[in-house]
């Protein structure tokens, strides 16, 4: 598997173009805006785009997603079904927050917590990981170690809670019970920002870092 990062959107949102070194397919996860700077990049790799996978449904994730599946003729896969009511407010979270005309969707399909994407040969594990959103989800790549996890954690933070619907506690789990236990050495691309490891929040990150839960246990 190969994969670009491109930030995109005035929040400067980490979209990532992925695929299949053997098939030339490819996926990008979190197609937020700008799409002729994705059609470059889909032109620049040669490769031929198969679908759409979608963390959660903020606009900044979410808000060129519909206008990317019609131009390119793509089958959409995510976020969980509780994320609904988010991408339902895309057009009126574009207008509010000056993203201009977005369109709302509904996926080709809805995810849920053990099923699997593919994209050309490659496999990804989808882990719901609520708490930034009801029905955000991330994609893992166990062959790789990598995961994308869209706003539910980041280099030294984590995603915001106090949005509607979100959760600090659930985020909090959802963090070290599903993400955590992959692995120390597995690296995430977050939504915004720089590329971690798992291993390095846990050893670090002031809001998940493992010393904290072990000095709450005692």
């Amino acid at each position: 598997m190969r994969a670009a990062v491109i930030p995109v959107t005035p929040l400067q949102q980490n979209c990532s173009l992925v695929w299949c070194e053997k098939t030339m397919n490819a996926a990008f996860v979190d197609p937020g805006g700008e799409i002729d700077r994705l059609k470059a990049a889909v032109e620049e790799t040669g490769t031929t785009l198969e679908k759409i996978l979608v963390t959660h449904g903020h606009l900044d994730h979410a808000g060129a997603v519909a206008d990317l599946a019609d131009v390119f003729n793509l089958p959409i896969e995510g976020p969980h079904p509780d994320d609904k009511f988010w991408i339902d407010q895309l057009p009126a979270q574009g207008r509010k927050y000056g993203f201009g005309e977005l369109r709302a969707f509904t996926p080709d399909r809805w995810l849920h917590q053990g099923d699997t994407c593919t994209v050309g040969e490659q496999v990804f594990d989808v882990l719901h990981c609520p708490g930034h959103t009801p029905g955000h989800v991330a994609f893992f790549h166990a062959a790789e170690r990598v995961a994308f996890v869209g706003d539910i954690l980041f280099q030294g933070s984590i995603g915001r809670s106090d949005f509607p619907r979100g959760d600090f506690d659930t985020l909090i789990r959802s963090i070290r019970e599903n993400l955590f236990p992959l692995g120390d050495d597995v690296t995430f691309v977050p939504g915004h920002g720089p590329l971690s490891t798992f291993g390095h929040e846990r050893e670090s990150n002031p809001y998940v870092a493992d010393r904290l839960f072990t000095r709450n246990a005692g």
